[in-house]
Order: structure tokens, then C-alpha cells, then sequence
């Protein structure tokens, strides 16, 4: 069974950086795609960013793209979401993922996600 456990949230004025961490444990030698979901009250989950445990190859959408940078530390085991330049709309409860496999050269959907973090609220206020 894999565990993620995200790290990182927080408050912080428009403009200002964080780095939300998500630790990885129970996968084995199992590979994934990797990913970070956001979610707002009434909306659904959504994807922003991915990164192929095979290739290292990221993904983005655009809203996050050229602010958010997803990387991988100590063998794959911590993901890393660095967020900078943030808005007021980036406020979210932001969520690790796992989808068994490669990612689809794309961020996956949130369908396909095989494990979910429990969340780190993160608020971003002018």
C-alpha cells in the first residue's frame, strides 16, 4: 500500500513563494507517474502538475506554467512542488497522487489516480 504524506502548505501574499513537499513510502520498486492536484470548494479536483517517474519528463498546465516547478529527491521517495509568482487564485487544498505507470505525456486525469495524499491547504491573500 503506498502512503503520501504532503508537507508545505501555508498563507502567503500575493507574489510570494512556497514549496509544498509530498513523502512517498509503501511503493517498493513500483514506478509512477507522480503528480499534484489542487481543488476550491464546489470545483472539481484538477491536475497542474506530473512528472514521469521513468523519464523525469514534468508536465503543466498552463495556468502554473513558468511559476511551478515539480521535481523528485532521495530515489523518488519526495516530491517537490515549488511554487512561485503566486496568485490569489492559486489558493487551493493541493494533493500528491500516484498513477501506476508512465505518465500519459501528459498530467494525468483524476480518475486514473491510484493513491491521494490527504491534502495541504495552501492561501494565497493580497
Amino acid at each position: 500500500q503506498v502512503r503520501l504524506q504532503e508537507s508545505g502548505g501555508g498563507s502567503v501574499k500575493t507574489g510570494g513563494s512556497l514549496r509544498l513537499s509530498c513523502v512517498a513510502s509503501g511503493g517498493g520498486d513500483s514506478r509512477f507517474c507522480m503528480a499534484w492536484f489542487r481543488q476550491v470548494p464546489g470545483k472539481e479536483r484538477e491536475g497542474i502538475a506530473a512528472i514521469d517517474d521513468y523519464t523525469s519528463s514534468a508536465y503543466y498546465i498552463d495556468a502554473v506554467k513558468g511559476r511551478f516547478t515539480i521535481s523528485q529527491e532521495n530515489a523518488k521517495s519526495t516530491l517537490y512542488l515549488q511554487m512561485n509568482s503566486l496568485k490569489e487564485e492559486d489558493t487551493a487544498v493541493y494533493f500528491c497522487a500516484a498513477d501506476y505507470g508512465r505518465c500519459p505525456d501528459n498530467i494525468p486525469s483524476r480518475v486514473a489516480v491510484n493513491y491521494w495524499g490527504q491534502g495541504t491547504q495552501v492561501t494565497v491573500s493580497s
